[in-house]
């Protein structure tokens, strides 16, 4: 399997990785981005809800052994992770939001919308819920709400209704017959649009059956929590949810303050826990676009955290 880590030196680069420092990576992959944090001398927490990729990344890490504690857990499990390996705080955590290359080319895994697969979708095999059962089992509300939501599909209602008008006849089972099934409900013009009709569907499915957003708060929300003071934490992000959950935590964490800003002093209590870093999100140049076309949309934002004596506006 192949696979090419995305904005790899920005990210890396961006924790300031020191010898000895400890280092979450949440999503392990194949290894790329816990590979550059290993050579820079840090001690590495590497965790996946993919089992296969932590057995893939095994071999690449090994001439780190030592400095590696693997994890098959989601990463907005971090806080409990860190814990049970007697961590107190980290001082980076990095995560990439996408979905990997070996899940999308592993025809079986079911994520891809161009090769027919049962339809599954799970990043981690363990879990009960797969993409079979959101399209054959979940009311036509609950269908047009994740595609809009999700996917950000603009046809969700019609798309919702042609599911449930198709599997009515027959349950849907595949990849292809669940792209077909979009294909008939979407007029012409969306299907003269450069992108596959179905993309924004298998989205929508793919992220409802691994709450990948959940995910991504349940993160959010442990961060401040587990980084040192002075540790950084790097997330990539693929897609406008993602992005802009991440860019409302970065706010949220260094701009809380709701007082008028006439007052001369912050009296709604609010001390910021992070700075950021990154004004604007990290992107991709062409030369890595070329090299992996699957790049093209990340987008990379690092904030650091402040030291806990931080004192409130004014003060």
């Amino acid at each position: 399997m192949s696979h090419t880590s995305v904005l790899l030196r920005e990210a890396v680069d961006g924790l300031n990785v020191r010898p000895g420092g400890v280092y979450f990576d949440g999503t392990l992959g194949l290894g790329g981005h816990s590979l550059e944090i290993l050579k820079r001398g840090g001690t590495l927490i590497a965790a996946d809800r993919d089992a296969g990729a932590i057995e893939a990344s095994r071999e690449r890490l090994s001439a780190y052994a030592e400095r590696v504690s693997f994890v098959h857990a989601n990463f907005g499990q971090i806080s409990e992770i860190l814990q049970k390996l007697g961590v107190d705080r980290a001082d980076g955590v990095l995560c990439d939001f996408g979905v990997s290359s070996p899940q999308l080319d592993t025809a079986e895994r079911g994520f891809s919308y161009t090769r027919s697969a049962p339809l599954d979708m799970r990043m981690n095999a363990e879990e009960p819920l797969t993409a079979r059962d959101v399209v054959n089992g979940w009311d036509e509300e609950e269908l047009r709400r994740i595609l809009y939501d999700y996917g950000e599909e603009r046809y969700a209602r019609q798309i919702a209704s042609a599911i449930v008008k198709r599997r009515a006849a027959s349950a849907i089972e595949t990849t292809d017959e669940l792209a077909e099934t979009v294909r008939s409900a979407m007029p012409g013009r969306a299907l003269r649009e450069k992108q596959h009709p179905a993309k924004r569907t298998f989205q929508a499915v793919r992220i409802a059956v691994n709450d990948e957003l959940g995910e991504i708060e349940r993160l959010l929300a442990a961060v401040p929590g587990v980084l040192s003071d002075g540790g950084r934490v790097a997330l990539i992000s693929f897609h406008s949810l993602e992005d802009r959950a991440v860019k409302t935590a970065f706010r949220d964490w260094s701009d809380g303050c709701v007082c008028p800003k006439e007052l001369p002093k912050c009296v709604c209590g609010f001390v910021p826990v992070m700075k950021t870093v990154t004004k604007k999100p990290v992107v991709p140049g062409e030369a890595e676009i070329s090299e992996n076309p699957r790049a093209r949309s990340a987008k990379l934002r690092i904030a650091e955290r402040l030291p806990r004596h931080t004192a409130r506006k004014g003060e």
